[in-house]
């Protein structure tokens, strides 16, 4: 299966963006995490479903910190965590502004629904592209 059908069959389960991310990454590393899944899905829609920033940015830089954040008491964040987070936003900014005019849900959507369907399954697949290539090219997948 590739990569926009099985976005497409997890968006048929009621997954949204920021979940699907979580998901493929997980998958990608064969871990499975519900809670996780979970609390990601308040990145959706824009934040909580406000219309605010697109949850493939915010859940985008939520996997990045999966492997790079800090993660217990004794624990650093990795040397990486901020360059790696920095890539993928200003990537993500650029990228959404030129093609659809910003970063937040009601940008790109224009708030037309059928909008979702159009191109959130593209931008969920280059958010997840991107951030496994930056997570590979620093070693950490």
């Amino acid at each position: 299966m590739d990569l926009i059908d099985r976005i497409m069959e997890l968006s048929r389960y009621g997954y949204f963006c920021s979940q699907i991310l979580m998901i493929l990454t997980l998958e990608t590393v064969g871990e499975e995490n519900k809670d996780l899944v979970r609390a990601v899905g308040g990145l959706d829609g824009g934040v909580g479903y406000s219309q605010g920033c697109c949850g493939c940015m915010t859940g985008g830089a939520c996997v990045i910190s999966y492997f790079t954040g800090k993660g217990e008491d004794t624990g650093y964040e990795s040397p990486e965590h901020k360059g790696a987070l920095g890539e993928f936003t200003r990537w993500f900014e650029d990228e959404m502004t030129a093609d659809y005019g910003g970063i937040d849900c009601r940008d790109i959507t224009k708030g037309n629904p059928a909008k979702r369907v159009e191109y959130c399954p593209q931008i969920i697949a280059a958010a997840f592209e991107k951030c496994m290539e930056i997570l590979g090219e620093r070693g950490l997948l």
